[in-house]
């Protein structure tokens, strides 16, 4: 088989596009939201407002916030960093791109500046690229033409494009109106609205790199300009304090809407700082100092005042307080310290009505309508998710590691209705690092987390138990003074070879045989240990919290094919490896050509057919370089070929996630800071697969062998799965030149539905996989005919025909494991002295059966376990693929008992369309009859056509609720007859009932039930056959 498929990828080639896969569509699996970074209003109506996620995109409401709906994902990113909305028009939102709350390794770049003219409805890309990331915009009060943006930067490496920006024609063209220098960026823009000519910039001067953040420098502080943008001033002349001697950090300013004159400006120093000016920044006071204004600055650092009232002022952090007196006393929430949200970023104030409020944080959102005394929670599919794994069960499992949340593990398909948040379990870690279930035990989890954490959860108990290599904690301090340097995401690796065997790297490699009761150092400082990059983290304020840790491990991988095999990547850029255990270890790293200084190795993908086989995936976005880097060796290292091939290069090109196909070699998929690749062809070239994933960054990538099943894990909005590879990994050159192609087809199980959990009703469950048997077609251009796609036993019976879209491309379906299903009848006759029932245009009606305990039972029953025949036919060309259909193996039935239902099944089904059959037959004659009467001028002609018409009536009537008039409860009214019963044995029994025979009393009422039938047949066809009929049938029009 694997000849097989190697053969078919030496075929396949770059005829192939984009459209060619645009149906192979990626579903959402979950789980709950995180981090907002932007909250806006449309002013005086709290029905409109929108969420701006960290790297999420933009989502809207239009209901006052009982439902939510992306309105950015047509766009090429999905790092949300401002919103704003023109003030003189509510339908112009302005957008920027990048994320300026930074504190960790993983933060997306944006790519400038988007406007929509039609409130959200749709966006242009009106420039500034290369800005990185955009704190704040701002529009003109009454001139929407008129617009600034603070540009912070890539916050990596110098840069031109940062400061400020204006345009005065709507976008079209930027001219940069403030710049202080190549590391100092705007972090916020601030516009007096009753005087446009005078605006306040919040210059921040910051540089992040892979070994830790130095946030401040003699750039940072508060500028004004009175001259709409023209010239600058800053406020160190005036009374807020930075200079080159007294450098500081972040800042953030705001200007009361309520009275122009007071300005409030926050700044990061040793000990953060709140100034007020009431002279519009003439002279500045400072009001407090104070910790808990800006704990860790980057991360938070804003100031806001209420619009209607400027003495109300707040600072938003890890949580947010507030004065009311001009900041001479502060209260922390209001009745809770969390009330407003938890790790806060951005406050909105509606100008029309400032008791409606709305807060930005790390649980994305909160809002008020009453000023505060009450707050409800907004969370949406916005998860920022680290890595993926997925388990080997039936259905599988999927894992990972949230941030801002917890370690997830959750079903891929719960078997009921959906997959809501409360199918999800906690599974020791926290919101970094690694899960991976135990390859040996499957009710094993293991877990990480920062700070060296690791927890072992058994399923079982739902108890963990935590394990790290050394228990030590390392809050606060220096790297260079601890024992053990823990990456935020350090590295874990459980053996597929060996049972207890699991890896985890410091800057050294921690082994344990035992599932973790002892462990091991089995290497060497890895890292290149360079002290200049073990330095305190933070800058103006240290920041230990090893979220940018110099000279750790970052990334290690297993080879599949041999033990003893291990790669180990840095977040110095070291590539080592074993190939004895961990004995002896070779530093790789000058080996790979053309490879920049300070980079990071992002992923470690050895390959699952050769043991000398890897490939490595390098990021230099901490230096400013945001391109690809995917190398390739075959000989263990010693050479290395660069296989980029035709991967865009722009702004999101950073690769962090590389990854084998294990059923095709050579078959590659590539996560991107906002896309998913594949290779066919080792690297060659690439092809995007985006059709409706979101244009997030892909930071974990997981195939799941049994299923087929590629696994995402994005940072920003959660796990998405694209079911069944095999049109990707089948679709050769041979494949693209035929007309048409029937794909092999993947075992299918028949799973039975379970009970689910009790759930809230949430808007972004997840989404289950579409039941029974995918089938994928090909057509290289529209047929003249449409084909045909019929599933047969083996014996050539026809179990199914489905339906086919005549459309070029691969195309999918499914058949949902059922001969086809029966219907309901159509009635051509109102209901007795109900003549307001109406009839369609057809001279019909619809009836409706109760529909939780009827309608279900018109399904045929799944057919048995075996092999199936699925036979495709286009412009009279036959091809056929085998399906083999497999037992639920979580239920408890057995074949003969499957069987037993089947069987019974089918006879039921035969007898349920027997059922509509006569009824329609009868309703045509009723019809016919009703209709003859109202024509007919002999009295006695009309007496014997409504006798008639009443024999078929009361014949039918024990067929069904004649008196129903297709209202949904209208069952509980008269009785109901043969149709309805059988619509409930067929519910209760093929539905709901598991692999379970039928039991005797249902046996035993589908005798009755038909008994009556028969005897309804034989009454019609007594009718039929009646002397009076046969007279006046020649009166029937």
């Amino acid at each position: 088989m694997r000849h097989h498929l190697l053969l078919l990828l030496l075929l396949f080639t770059t005829l192939s596009s984009a459209q060619t896969f645009k149906n192979l569509n990626f579903r959402f699996l979950g789980v709950d939201g995180n981090r907002a970074s932007a909250v806006l209003g449309e002013p005086g109506n709290p029905m409109v407002s929108y969420v701006g996620a960290a790297s999420g995109g933009i989502f809207k409401t239009e209901d006052g916030g009982l439902n939510w709906r992306p309105i950015f994902d047509d766009q090429d990113v999905a790092a949300i960093g401002s919103l704003a909305i023109a003030p003189s028009n509510p339908n112009q939102i302005w957008c920027g791109t990048g994320e300026t709350f930074v504190i960790r390794p993983a933060h997306p770049l944006g790519n400038g500046v988007y406007k929509s003219s039609d409130a959200g409805k749709t966006w242009r890309h009106l420039g500034l690229e290369k800005t990185g990331r955009i704190g704040r915009i701002v529009v003109h009060p009454t001139d929407t033409n008129t617009i600034y943006v603070a540009a912070l930067g890539n916050t990596h490496a110098p840069q031109q494009e940062r400061g400020v920006y204006k345009t005065s024609d709507g976008g079209k063209t930027w001219a940069r109106v403030f710049f202080l220098n190549e590391s100092t960026g705007c972090n916020e823009i601030e516009i007096d609205a009753n005087n446009p000519s005078i605006l306040f910039a919040a210059m921040w001067q910051v540089d992040i790199k892979t070994w830790g953040l130095n946030s401040g420098g003699p750039s940072s502080g508060i500028y004004r300009s009175t001259d709409a943008g023209k010239t600058w001033e800053p406020m160190n002349t005036r009374g807020i304090q930075f200079s080159e001697k007294h450098p500081v950090g972040k800042t953030s300013v705001c200007i009361a809407p309520s009275n122009s004159n007071v300005v409030y400006a926050l700044i990061e120093d040793k000990e953060p700082c709140l100034y007020r000016s009431d002279n519009g920044g003439n002279s500045w006071t400072l009001v407090k100092k104070d910790h808990s204004m800006a704990q860790r600055a980057p991360y938070y650092t804003r100031v806001r005042v209420s619009t209607g009232n400027a003495d109300e002022v707040y600072t938003i952090c890890v949580n947010i307080s507030k004065s009311k007196d001009g900041g001479k006393s502060w209260v922390t929430g209001e009745g809770s310290p969390w009330a407003m949200g938890g790790d806060c970023h951005d406050m909105w104030f509606d100008p029309k009505n400032p008791n409606r409020q709305m807060v930005a944080h790390d649980g994305c959102m909160n809002m008020t309508l009453n000023g505060g005394k009450t707050w409800r929670n907004v969370n949406l599919p916005i998860a920022q998710l680290y890595h993926v794994a997925v388990d080997s069960m039936i259905p599988y499992h999927v894992l990972g590691n949230r941030q801002d949340g917890y370690s997830y593990y959750g079903p891929s398909n719960s078997r009921s209705g959906g997959i809501p948040i409360s199918d999800w379990k906690f599974v020791g870690g926290c919101e970094s690092g690694f899960a991976q279930v135990d390859p040996f035990n499957p009710n094993l989890v293991w877990s990480g987390c920062y700070d060296g954490g690791l927890d072992v959860t058994d399923l079982r108990t739902g108890i963990a138990r935590d394990v790290r290599p050394w228990p030590e904690t390392q809050y606060g301090w220096n790297p260079q003074n601890v024992k053990y340097r823990w990456h935020w995401n350090f590295p874990m690796v459980l053996s597929r070879h060996r049972p207890n065997t699991v890896w985890v790297g410091s800057q050294y490699i921690h082994q344990t045989t035992n599932g973790g009761q002892s462990w091991q150092v089995i290497s060497p400082d890895l890292t290149t240990a360079d002290p200049k990059k073990m330095d305190n983290s933070g800058g103006i304020a240290y920041d230990n919290l090893y979220t940018w840790d110099g000279c750790t491990t970052l990334n290690m991988a297993e080879s599949p094919v041999k033990e003893g095999i291990l790669w180990v990547g840095t977040n110095d850029g070291l590539l080592q490896l074993t190939r004895d255990g961990g004995k002896t270890w070779e530093n790789l790293t000058k080996n790979l050509p053309g490879l920049p200084a300070g980079g990071s190795v992002s992923c470690i993908e050895p390959s699952n057919f050769e043991a000398g086989t890897c490939y490595v995936s390098y990021r230099f976005l901490y230096v400013g370089n945001t391109q690809s880097y995917i190398f390739k060796t075959s000989d263990y290292g010693k050479t290395w070929t660069k296989i980029i091939g035709d991967l865009p290069q722009n702004q999101s090109s950073t690769v962090f996630q590389i990854r084998e196909d294990p059923a095709l070699k050579g078959l590659l998929y590539c996560g991107t800071d906002n896309a998913l690749y594949f290779s066919p062809n080792d690297g060659k070239t690439w092809q995007r697969l985006r059709n409706n994933l979101p244009p997030v960054a892909v930071y974990g990538i997981a195939i799941q062998k049994h299923f087929g099943d590629l696994v995402l894990g994005t940072y920003g909005r959660g796990f998405y799965i694209l079911d069944d590879l095999t049109p990707i990994r089948q679709f050769s050159a041979e494949v693209q030149k035929a007309e048409s192609h029937l794909f092999s087809l993947r075992p299918a199980y028949r799973f039975q539905r379970v009970l689910g959990t009790h759930a809230d009703g949430d808007s972004f469950s997840g989404q289950n996989p579409t039941y029974g048997a995918l089938i994928n077609y090909y057509q290289k251009d529209t047929l003249q005919k449409t084909a045909e796609l019929l599933v047969l036993s083996m014996q050539g019976d026809t179990l199914r025909k489905l339906r086919t879209v005549n459309k070029a491309g691969i195309q999918r379906t499914n058949w949902d494991l059922r001969p086809e299903p029966a219907r309901l009848p159509k009635l051509r006759t109102k209901p007795r002295d109900k003549d307001w029932v109406e009839l369609d245009k057809n001279g019909e009606r619809s009836i409706y059966p109760w529909d939780l305990d009827m309608q279900p039972g018109m399904n045929a029953p799944l057919v048995p376990a075996g092999k199936y025949r699925v036979v495709y036919i286009a412009n009279g060309k036959k091809q056929e693929q085998i399906l083999e259909l497999r037992n639920d193996p979580n239920v408890k039935g057995n074949d003969a008992d499957i069987q037993k239902q089947f069987s019974f099944g089918l006879q039921l089904n035969r007898d349920l369309k027997a059922t509509v059959k006569l009824i329609e037959d009868i309703e045509k004659q009723r019809a016919d009859l009703q209709k003859a009467s109202s024509r007919e001028e002999s009295a006695e002609v009309k007496k014997e056509l409504l006798d008639l018409e009443e024999q078929l009536y009361q014949i039918e009537s024990g067929l069904l609720d004649l008196k129903q008039t297709g209202a949904r409860q209208d069952n509980f009214r008269n009785p109901v007859g043969v149709l309805e019963r059988f619509l409930a044995i067929g519910k209760e029994l093929l539905v709901s009932s598991g692999d379970h025979p039928p039991t005797d009393q249902q046996v035993e009422v589908h005798q009755l039930t038909k008994g009556k039938l028969e005897a309804a047949q034989g009454a019609y066809q007594g009718v039929l056959n009646s002397a009076l009929w046969k007279k006046a049938v020649w009166k029937k029009p």
